[in-house]
């Protein structure tokens, strides 16, 4: 008796009772995936970055332009309106300290407690000190000195061939820097963790150089289009 082939033509994907077939199949490796909040205090790079990730379901990064405390106030009244909490979400603020020599103690009091209220909260923090482009710095080289961020936008323009601080910031050049760093995304990763250790357990404004941006893009990864 010839044994009955279980190869389909390619004319038998539309048939009924092929496509009842396909439904009865038991689903696998189905998992459940984390959905992305990101409140970003920019309105172009971090979040055109963030939605550049090949994630499933896509991240969902917004610019409130807003900074410190009061992004986090926001992200937490935000939160108050969603009528159901997701368990799978994952809720994240995005700020940079900024030093300025007009802010002061007022200034680091501000960073430091917004850190320390989204932690409250339950909100996740990916801070940068002094700004977020020393997460792209991270990518190519250890730094592990203050500089200002003119300093890390003259770097940036010498290695994208942009005036970074003039061109660099808008949203279509934003939407391009996921893809341009990608390749360097690991060394990105051990040198920002690297960093971030260094500085043990110094108060938030006194850790510069610092980011915490990795552990949002560890996270990011983690749901990777395969």
């Amino acid at each position: 008796m010839e044994k009955q082939s279980n190869t389909f033509k390619p004319s038998d994907r539309t048939k009924a009772w092929n496509k009842r077939l396909i439904a009865a199949r038991p689903a696998r490796n189905i998992a459940i995936r984390n959905t992305f909040l990101i409140y970003c205090e920019g309105a172009n790079t971090e979040p055109e970055y963030f939605n550049s990730f090949p994630i499933m379901p896509q991240a969902n990064a917004i610019g409130l332009s807003r900074s410190g405390v009061s992004l986090v106030e926001k992200a937490i009244e935000l939160m108050g309106k969603q009528k159901e909490i997701d368990p799978d979400q994952q809720v994240w603020v995005v700020f940079d300290r900024d030093v300025r020599y007009s802010d002061g103690k007022k200034g680091d009091a501000d960073y430091n407690k917004a850190i320390k209220l989204a932690n409250e909260k339950g909100i996740k923090c990916a801070y940068s000190n002094d700004c977020f482009e020393l997460w792209f710095i991270l990518h190519r080289e250890y730094q592990q000195s203050a500089l200002y961020r003119k300093q890390y936008y003259e770097k940036l323009s010498k290695w994208l061939t942009i005036n970074y601080e003039k061109d660099g910031k808008g949203k279509d050049f934003a939407k391009s820097l996921y893809s341009r760093f990608e390749n360097q995304l690991e060394t990105a990763l051990k040198n920002a963790e690297k960093l971030h250790n260094s500085h043990n357990d110094k108060e938030f404004h006194q850790q510069n150089p610092c980011t915490t941006v990795y552990k949002l893009v560890q996270e990011l990864r983690k749901n990777l289009r395969r």
